[in-house]
């Protein structure tokens, strides 16, 4: 199994020059396994998938955490979802008032877009999903609520006895500034147990996340806790607040790295790079 960053930052898209070497577009990332390939999350960063693969693919799955709109704001703009007939999946939460196609439908038509919903040619097939297992080709992918502002979701993802975990807005607790000390209370820690690499946010350094409790973003340190208790081997923090530049990014984890003391492997997203998870 193998992944790529096609967008990492968090909240809105940069194009900065400052912002080059983590990337500015917002988050997306791509896993594949043998022949199969699924997306997870359609942000700008949906844009830079490879649309001649996808044009001949018999069959896409896009996999959204939620529907905050740096989440969302490349799925309008995927060409293949304009390819008549072409077998389009889209799964994610549904809402406690609304349904998950009701919910898409308000950003997918106008005055936000100008094409409804409903206009879209492809054969659009959308999957509302809260706590469950299912599968999809190679990949088994287990789901649970996490914490953040609206119906979140994260994802653990297995293939050939490998697992990542896709939990790009997360506060792992509520009302307490430190992590709960016994691990069940800790939100989506079921997903992080034992995973072969991490995909976490990590918006916040420690002095920012002190003024943003309840915002539904980690600060590293939180993230490091997370992927120390559950035994991760390798953690990348994700969702870069659009305003901490690529010199910003590179010195937190420095620092980070630094008074990290263990075996765990840390790094920060970074646009356009591809890993295998081992």
């Amino acid at each position: 199994m193998k992944f790529k960053f096609l967008g990492t930052r968090g909240s809105y898209p940069t194009s900065r020059e400052e912002n080059k070497k983590y990337g500015g577009s917002t988050p997306c990332i791509e896993v594949i396994c043998d022949d199969k390939r699924i997306v997870l999350d359609a942000g700008t960063g949906i844009l830079n998938l490879d649309f001649n693969y996808y044009k001949a693919a018999p069959r896409i799955d896009i996999l959204l955490t939620h529907l905050h709109m740096d989440h969302i704001q490349g799925l309008g703009f995927f060409k293949p979802l304009f390819i008549p007939k072409k077998e389009v999946h889209i799964w994610g939460p549904g809402g406690t008032l609304a349904s998950l196609k009701s919910r898409l439908n308000r950003f997918l038509s106008p005055p936000i877009f100008p094409i409804p919903l409903r206009d879209i040619p492809s054969n659009l097939q959308i999957h509302e999903i809260g706590n469950k297992t299912f599968n999809l080709g190679p990949f088994e992918i287990s789901t649970r609520y996490v914490i953040h502002p609206g119906p979140t979701i994260g994802y653990r993802i297995k293939a050939k006895g490998k697992v990542l975990t896709y939990i790009p807005d997360h506060e792992p607790m509520i009302g307490s500034y430190d992590l709960y000390k016994e691990n069940k209370w800790i939100s989506g820690f079921e997903l992080c147990d034992g995973a072969d690499v991490l995909i976490h946010d990590g918006q916040y350094t420690v002095e920012e996340y002190e003024k943003k409790v309840g915002w539904g973003h980690s600060s590293t340190s939180h993230v490091l806790e997370v992927g120390k208790r559950a035994k991760v081997k390798k953690l990348f923090f994700f969702h870069h607040d659009p305003e901490h530049s690529d010199n910003f990014l590179s010195d937190l984890l420095k620092d980070v790295r630094n008074d990290h003391k263990g075996n765990l492997k840390i790094r920060m997203a970074s646009q356009g790079k591809s890993y295998d998870v081992k």
